[in-house]
């Protein structure tokens, strides 16, 4: 990215300037960071791994994984070095590239979230037309748009965040490099700069949570009007694993930005940032594993399998 202000790199505050809380922070990071990692990980080559996993849902789910597990790479290393070195200093570009990839995956996860919302619609309000209508050719143009439109957005929000003049200061109240953080910095005229941001993003969040919020009402009424028990014990546990993710990701922020404007600061959004990028991605496999019942059997399974193989190479 073409920096045109002079600065040539940005320094990060961090979370806490307190030394007594550094390294607990850095031992709970690691290991938030490593449950991520393998978590997420796993949980894409168990679905690539397992054919009964080959269902259009579990795409989406090793999708989001995926993503989440690019999220949290994005800012946990660093965040990592800050606390551990007091690392705080990152280039322009750098700071550039970590603001990109943390808004167009935290995009991805949201129309992730929307497209397996829509599919746990048609399974249960559509059977008998859910494998005509949520095929693989749809699940994976859902995909690549959702790729495509959330890559192409943060491209506009790092063209307008970049093309502002920081000629006040280099000091980013956060602990990386978040778009209301960095353009907070600039001295030029911002405001049709955040006039977008905050258009955009309205957009973004209430067209999924439109998408979730109409799915799910149709859910629960073609479940209030089931007649067996079983069926409806069925369909409820199709989503309550998505409903679970879906309610950690929008409750988180509804919840951190909902908080009175005069209480408002960089601190709330540092707080909301940890959630995004360290604890979801962490919970978001957890939660499958647990509450989805093929997962959980696919899972299972391939534990078996690894310890009848560790038993015959013993």
């Amino acid at each position: 990215m073409e920096n045109n202000t002079g600065v040539t790199e940005f320094i990060l505050l961090g979370l806490t300037s307190a030394p007594g809380l550094q390294a607990p922070l850095f031992i709970a990071f690691t290991l938030i960071y490593l449950f991520s990692v393998v978590g997420n990980l796993g949980m894409v080559v168990l679905i690539l791994m397992d054919s009964r996993l080959h269902v259009p849902m579990c795409f989406f789910l090793s999708n989001l994984s995926l993503v989440d597990f690019c999220c949290s790479t994005a800012v946990t290393p660093k965040v990592m070095a800050e606390l551990l070195m007091g690392d705080q200093v990152i280039s322009h570009n750098a700071g550039a590239a970590q603001m990109f990839f943390f808004v167009a995956l935290a995009t991805v996860e949201n129309f992730l979230l929307a497209s397996m919302a829509y599919d746990r619609y048609a399974a249960v309000c559509k059977p008998l037309h859910y494998t005509t209508t949520v095929t693989t050719g749809v699940c994976a143009g859902v995909a690549v748009g959702s790729y495509v439109y959330s890559f192409l957005n943060a491209s506009v929000h790092i063209r307008d965040t970049c093309g502002l003049s920081f000629c006040r200061s280099n000091l980013v109240h956060h602990f990386l490099c978040d778009v209301p953080a960095v353009m907070a910095l600039s001295c030029s005229d911002r405001r049709v700069s955040e006039l977008v941001l905050v258009f955009v993003a309205s957009f973004n969040i209430f067209f999924a949570l439109l998408v979730i919020l109409v799915s799910y009402l149709f859910i629960f009424v073609t479940i209030l009007k089931m007649h067996l028990a079983e069926g409806y014990q069925k369909a409820l546990s199709t989503c309550m694993s998505h409903l679970t993710t879906v309610s950690i990701f929008y409750g988180t922020g509804i919840f951190m930005y909902s908080q009175p404007s005069s209480s408002h600061s960089m601190d709330v959004d540092k707080i909301t940032s940890v959630f995004y990028t360290m604890v979801i991605p962490m919970l978001n496999p957890l939660v499958y594993t647990l509450r989805n019942k093929e997962v959980k059997s696919a899972f299972k399974k391939a534990v078996e399998k690894a310890n009848l193989s560790l038993g015959f190479t013993l």
